[in-house]
């Protein structure tokens, strides 16, 4: 598992304080399996290299604008982020706060169906939060008496796992950038 996110944060982790552009198939390198495709797909970036090229720029998305999934009990579960993590849920009236996230690299990494990493078989799908300050959560959390396991640390940064009440994965993450707290 280490191993993995390595692979998937190496060219995150190196983007702080600076705009940049992932390498040519970097990402796509990190997230194949040991089975190839038939039929390459195009480089990382090609699409948008030769949209440019061509003389018009692709439009892009910006960032996440959501993220909407099925539970068993959603109230209880939204009520669980928003008191554990901080994550406001969707407003209900005018005026009720947002949750505005900080900028900063968001990894996107489609895995094989076959992946261990998540845990469970059943779950398709990991959240991985940032984090300023791994102990002050871990410990946030614990006082709650929510479960968290602390990976040792890695290039890319601290890693830790919890699971919701319905037992989703959730990764938190603090970067190794320089002058974060360890």
């Amino acid at each position: 598992m280490p191993f993995l996110r390595r692979k998937l944060l190496r060219a995150l982790s190196l983007a702080f304080g600076s705009s940049f552009i992932l390498g040519r198939n970097q990402l796509a390198i990190a997230a194949q399996t040991a089975v190839q495709p038939k039929t390459s797909p195009l480089p990382a970036g090609a699409a948008v290299r030769d949209a440019v090229a061509g003389g018009t720029e692709m439009e892009k998305v910006t960032g996440i604008g959501g993220f909407f999934f099925r539970a068993k009990d959603p109230k209880a579960l939204g009520l669980w982020y928003q008191q554990h993590l901080g994550i406001s849920l969707i407003p209900s009236s005018e005026g009720d706060p947002v949750w505005e996230q900080e900028a900063g690299p968001t990894a996107f990494a489609p895995f094989p169906e076959t992946s261990k990493y998540f845990g469970d078989a059943q779950k398709v799908w990991m959240l991985n939060f940032r984090v300023r300050d791994l102990d002050k959560m871990a410990a946030q959390l614990r006082a709650a008496g929510i479960e968290i396991k602390i990976y040792p640390p890695d290039p890319t940064g601290r890693f830790a796992r919890v699971h919701d009440p319905e037992g989703n994965p959730i990764e938190l993450w603090q970067s190794a950038e320089p002058g974060a707290p360890h």
